[in-house]
Formats: C-alpha cells, sequence, structure tokens
C-alpha cells in the first residue's frame, strides 16, 4: 500500500460560504498513482467543515439556513467570554463535520452521479488548510 498527501489552501471573502472542492480532490487522486483505495478530506481548522452532498445553489441556501436556524450567531455563548465570537462557527462545524473519506476505484473518485465534495466556511476571510490524503495501491 501506498499513500499521498497534499495540501489546500481556502481563504473565502466572506465568513459564511459552501465551496465545492470535487475537482481539487480528483486532482490530487489522479496525481497520487493510487488506481484502489481510499480518499480522506479533512479540514483543518475547527471552524471550517468537508461534507459530500449535491451542488445545487437552492441546497446550499437551505445549508445555511438550516445550519443558522440550529447555530444561530448571537451574543450569548460562552465561548465569547474568552474575546472570540465565533462560537457559532464551531457548533455549525460539528453539524456538517471535519472530514470525508471516499473511495478511489481505477484510479477515480468514486461517486454517485450527484455526489459532490464540499468545503463549508463558517469563520472565514483568512487562510485554511485542507488534507488530503491518498491511501491505497
Amino acid at each position: 500500500m501506498k499513500t499521498y498527501t497534499d495540501y489546500l489552501t481556502i481563504t473565502t471573502p466572506t465568513r459564511y460560504e459552501i465551496r465545492d472542492i470535487t475537482d481539487e480532490v480528483a486532482a490530487i487522486v489522479k496525481a497520487s498513482g493510487v488506481r484502489d483505495g481510499l480518499v480522506l478530506v479533512s479540514a483543518m481548522h475547527i471552524t471550517a467543515s468537508i461534507f459530500v452532498n449535491d451542488r445545487e445553489s437552492g441546497l446550499w441556501n437551505d445549508i445555511m439556513r438550516w445550519l443558522e436556524d440550529l447555530a444561530p450567531a448571537k451574543p450569548e455563548y460562552e465561548h465569547h467570554r474568552t474575546g472570540e465570537d465565533n462560537a457559532d462557527a464551531h457548533l455549525k462545524r460539528m453539524l456538517l463535520g471535519h472530514q470525508v473519506t471516499m473511495p478511489i476505484t481505477n484510479g477515480k473518485l468514486d461517486v454517485g452521479p450527484w455526489e459532490r465534495v464540499h468545503y463549508g466556511e463558517f469563520d472565514g476571510r483568512r487562510p485554511k488548510r485542507i488534507v488530503i490524503k491518498v491511501m491505497g495501491v
């Protein structure tokens, strides 16, 4: 078995954003030379998320609204007593998760017809890294 590691750095211009990173992940899988295995995609920041879903703007808006309903931006969080203002970002990340593992078959991501890998940002406007770890043969 071999492994291959690469990183993406994303800086969003806004505090909240969803971005499709499937093509970048697929390019790293291809560069790895792994024909059969798995790829782990993991956000390396506690206010960002990696998840798999459809790339559709209405769904993205629904996801952001749902997250805001469950973890609204508000000043009353205990975390804000530390001088931070991003408690909602930590909670939103927990709801969508911080990483996904995807299959690789014949050197390509083996995903369903509508599945795309997404980066969710909930406290943006600064560089954040994503690790992509490819494992297989």
